[in-house]
């Protein structure tokens, strides 16, 4: 099967319409209760379509989570663009995937309704937070547990918070404290003293804000 960057001006129409048809289902149920004839008249192609692009629901679903995680990651790899302090570029990541959470709930509930891999620590999407969590831990900022387990501990911490974000909704200054807070409880358990963690706590400048 071609990647989708080798694929015919006509076929990447077809996988356009498809993915465009699983953002709007994704975002309100589950992959295992969309059934493929769903997706397919959505999209307005043929069912076989859908098995030249994809080997089956679960194929597509990863597919269409991976556009959000790598739109997320853009952004975060923006924010952090000049940031040398490791520490520093893992409480933005933090921030940056929770703003995106607030300002793109449909598309967030799509990423978090993936049942995908972006866990794995060996997955690309998750090189800038590896790369960040080893410099800490070389530069000995992080206790010993961060360097098996410190990329696991902060996706899923990043991910609660957005799942959270997307399902209470909170007023604007409600969000930001939890933003705050779930920066502090996360640097404090990687390792980093309060007082640093608390000051990585407060909103980034808006000049560092993904636009």
């Amino acid at each position: 099967m071609a990647s989708h960057e080798e694929l015919s001006p006509r076929a990447a129409r077809t996988r356009a319409a498809l993915i465009s048809a699983g953002f709007d289902l994704l975002s309100a149920k589950p992959i295992d209760g969309i059934p493929i004839d769903e997706v397919v008249a959505r999209a307005g192609v043929a069912k076989g379509s859908f098995f030249n692009h994809f080997t089956d629901k679960q194929a597509f679903a990863e597919a269409i989570a991976a556009e959000v995680r790598l739109q997320v990651e853009e952004q975060v790899t923006g924010a952090n663009a000049g940031v040398i302090d490791p520490i520093e570029r893992i409480a933005t990541g933090m921030r940056v995937c929770a703003a995106f959470a607030l300002s793109d709930p449909k598309r967030t509930s799509v990423l978090l309704r993936s049942h995908g891999s972006f866990t794995a620590r060996a997955h690309p999407l998750n090189k800038g937070l590896v790369e960040d969590i080893n410099a800490a831990c070389v530069a000995g900022l992080l206790r010993s547990e961060a360097r098996d387990g410190g990329v696991l501990f902060w996706l899923g911490l990043c991910q609660i918070l957005m799942l959270n974000l997307v399902e209470r909704r909170p007023d604007p200054e409600s969000a930001q404290r939890r933003i705050g807070d779930m920066i502090v409880l996360g640097i404090t358990g990687l390792g980093i003293d309060a007082a640093r963690a608390a000051a990585l706590a407060t909103p980034i400048p808006p000049a560092r804000v993904p636009g």
